[in-house]
This record gives C-alpha cells, structure tokens and sequence, in this order.
C-alpha cells in the first residue's frame, strides 16, 4: 500500500461511517524478566578475576645515528677519518632516547611478570605502571628470542597482584578469548573473539628463527597489546600475546600458549636463559610426512647415522605427520633425553636413538 495515501484513507473511511465508538487500544501487564536470565557479563567477570595482574611497560634505549649516512660507525669514532675528510664527520655519532611501549602479565607474587622479548629488547630503562596507579621500575631477569618471551621482576615490596594461569593444553578451537593491554598506549583495554586455530607454526606466517606454535585468534590485538594475556572464559591466562597479522589476512591475532611459556619463565628465572633441545637436522614435509634435508656436521643427527631423504615416520613411537611434529616431539623431550626416532631410507624401515643437545652448544 501507498503510505502516502493512507492517512487520508482512513479519515475518508471514519467520516463514511459516522460515530463510530472509538477504539481503545489497551496495553497488557508488563511481561517480568525471568530471573534465570542476567544482564551481567561473563567478559566483565573474566576481566575483574586476572585484569589487575595486567601492566604497562615503557622502555627507553638509547640509539646513536651517525651524522653522515652511508658511513660505518667505526669510521666515524676515528679521529684520523673525522680529520681527513672535516666538516659533518668532525661530529661524533648524534644520541637520542628512543622510547617504547607494551604490555606484561604477573604471574608470580615475588613481582615476576610476563611478557615479550622484542618488548624489552635493548632497553636501558624500564619501568611498570599497574592498573591501580601504582609504578615501579623493572629489571630483566632473561630474554629468550626464539619464543620471544621475558620475565621482569618488579622492584619493591608490594604486594603485587596476580593473574591465575590456565590450562593451554585444554583449550579448544571455538572457545572464547578475551585479550587484555594497553594498544596504542590506551591502558587496560579488553577485547574479545574466539580461538581460531591451535599449534599453528610460526613459520607459517613467514617468520624464521622462532620455535612457537601459536594459538590464533579473532580477538583485537594491536601495537603496545604484545605481551599482555589472553584470557579464557574463566579468566584464566591461556597464552602471552605476540603479534598481530598486517596486511593481507589483517586482523588475526597470534599468542603464545601458556604452558610453554611457563616452562620458559622457569628456565629464566633458574638460570637467566632457556634451553632449546635440538638434534641438527633440516626439515621438510614430503608426500608421505617430514623428511629430513640437510644433517649438520658433528651434531647428534649426524653422530647417530640419520642422512639426508631419511623420511621421519615415528617418534618414541608417535606418528609424525609433518616437520612441526618432529620439531614439538624434539622440544617435549628436552636437552639429554634419549629418544628414538623411526625412519625410512629406500626400502628399509630403521630405528635409530639418539640424544637431543642444546642449541646454543650446538651454535658454539
């Protein structure tokens, strides 16, 4: 029907009829909210269990910019090179404070927290705001780069808060996830998604030298978010953020499961380092699973008798079905373990055992 005619329809319509008794339109009794039903959220609850535990770090480092570009900062410190050629080289390296931004998470009431190791990389002043106002400088306990993970310890007597650490191992795909820090340097902001994926290799996102598999999310995660938690439904941290998607595929999210990062945070605060179990070998993912590419020189791979084309079928008798497999199986076992790897070379199927070694004694 025409809306425009349909007023004047029905005043036409009244008039033809004569006094007709009005209508009177009555409204029932207001329906009551069950009471099972609450306005509450579970986001909020979540939020209030573990957000006090959640910090702001800002760092400063000092950086040196030479005067003249293009030229090795060890020639400029000569005073011989500065002399021959005058001018702008006669001015040592110009100084200046660069400053950064992140998040952290407490996870221990000595004042240890959490958080990412590109936050503090470099950094020659560190301090901690929490959410309650209060501030307090930081010292790096241990960095450990290839899962991109730091502990900090606060300075001071506190008490301090903290956040109650989950079960990483139980999370499911389709679970909430809530994140919380301070993008941009907004403090204590909350978003909220679902787990997307489980154990998706960092390598898979272009990025090497790392050892991580990572949860994914939908949750917002921005700059100044990395190295804040990531929250289940429970309010329990269930990973360390990382970094965020740019780009194509914008808009994913990645954080550090927290059952691996609490067995780095352990290694770091025993012994200021971390441990990274490896055997030397060059993976791929064939046809019919992992294949090993490449052996290295003096490495217990090679001193055990594994080559290059020996196809990766089992470990300690769990079916590898691609590199990151052997690569999670490796790490699970730790550094001096025996384990006992089943290949393929040809036609023949072999076991053959052998110790994983430290990374960094296999680098030395």
């Amino acid at each position: 029907m025409n809306r425009s005619l349909l007023h004047p329809l029905l005043l036409a319509c009244c008039m033809t009829m004569g006094t007709a008794a009005p209508v009177v339109l009555r409204s029932g009794p207001a329906q009551a909210v069950p009471s099972n039903l609450s306005r509450q959220s579970f986001v909020a609850d979540a939020v209030a269990r573990s957000g006090p535990a959640v910090v702001t770090l800002e760092t400063a480092r000092t950086v040196q910019r030479s005067a003249i570009s293009g030229i090795p900062r060890g020639l400029l410190m000569d005073p011989f090179f500065r002399r021959f050629f005058q001018a702008p080289g006669a001015r040592p390296p110009q100084q200046r404070v660069q400053r950064g931004q992140g998040s952290g998470v407490i996870f221990d009431a000595k004042g240890l927290l959490l958080t990412n190791a590109h936050v503090v990389e470099g950094a020659d002043t560190l301090s901690v705001e929490l959410t309650d106002g209060r501030r307090a400088e930081g010292a790096v306990v241990g960095t450990d780069p290839f899962t991109d993970l730091a502990v900090v310890r606060l300075e001071g007597k506190g008490p301090w808060p903290t956040a109650v650490l989950g079960d990483s191992d139980r999370v499911r795909v389709g679970d909430w996830a809530i994140a919380v820090g301070n993008p941009f340097g907004l403090e204590n902001t909350v978003t909220m998604g679902i787990i997307s994926n489980l154990n998706r290799n960092v390598s898979q996102l272009g990025i090497s030298g790392k050892r991580l598999d990572l949860i994914q999310t939908d949750a917002a995660i921005n700059p100044g978010n990395s190295g804040g938690p990531l929250l289940n439904a429970d309010g329990e941290v269930v990973g360390i953020n990382t970094l965020v998607r740019s780009g194509p595929g914008a808009g994913l999210g990645f954080a550090i499961p927290i059952n691996r990062a609490q067995t780095i945070a352990r290694q770091l605060v025993a012994t200021g380092r971390a441990s990274h179990p490896v055997i030397g070998i060059g993976l791929a993912n064939g046809p019919n699973g992992p294949v090993i590419r490449s052996v290295q020189p003096g490495a217990p791979a090679s001193k055990a008798g594994l080559r290059p084309e020996d196809q990766i079928v089992a470990i300690d008798g769990q079916p590898m079905k691609g590199a990151a497999d052997v690569v999670a199986a490796i790490d699970r076992k730790g550094v001096g373990r025996l384990l006992t790897m089943t290949i393929v070379r040809g036609e023949a199927r072999l076991e053959i055992s052998l110790k994983p070694m430290d990374l960094a004694q296999l680098k030395s």
